[in-house]
Parts: structure tokens; C-alpha cells; sequence
């Protein structure tokens, strides 16, 4: 089982929020469940990394304002 470093997650995560913004979260769990489809595990497991990290990266700031 390979494992994507987490830099590249990121990196995919800021792509696919650049080109589908707010549709870019359901775009990954697609992609997940093609690879799921496909019994491609380090794929599945792969993207959905990248759709944990756009839900990050998309969520509402929260704490104090400085």
C-alpha cells in the first residue's frame, strides 16, 4: 500500500477547490467512490484524504479575531 505524502493531498484539495469551488468536496467523494468501484484501495483511501482536506480548507474560520 503506498501512501501519498501530505503535502500532495493538500496540493490536490487546492486544486480541485480551485477549479469546482464549493462542488469540489462531492467531486473527491466521486473520485473515492471510482476507485472504490474499481477495488483500488490506495486510490479510495487516497482521495479521501483530499476530500477531508478541502472540508478543511472550506470550513468557516473558528476562534478569537485578533
Amino acid at each position: 500500500m503506498s501512501t501519498v505524502p501530505d503535502s500532495d493531498v493538500w496540493c490536490a484539495a487546492n486544486l480541485l477547490i480551485q477549479q469546482h469551488g464549493a462542488d469540489a468536496e462531492i467531486v473527491a467523494a466521486q473520485r473515492a467512490d471510482e476507485m472504490s468501484e474499481r477495488n483500488d484501495l490506495d486510490g479510495f483511501l487516497t482521495w479521501r484524504r483530499i476530500r477531508r482536506a478541502i472540508a478543511e480548507l472550506q470550513a468557516s474560520p473558528s476562534g478569537l479575531v485578533h
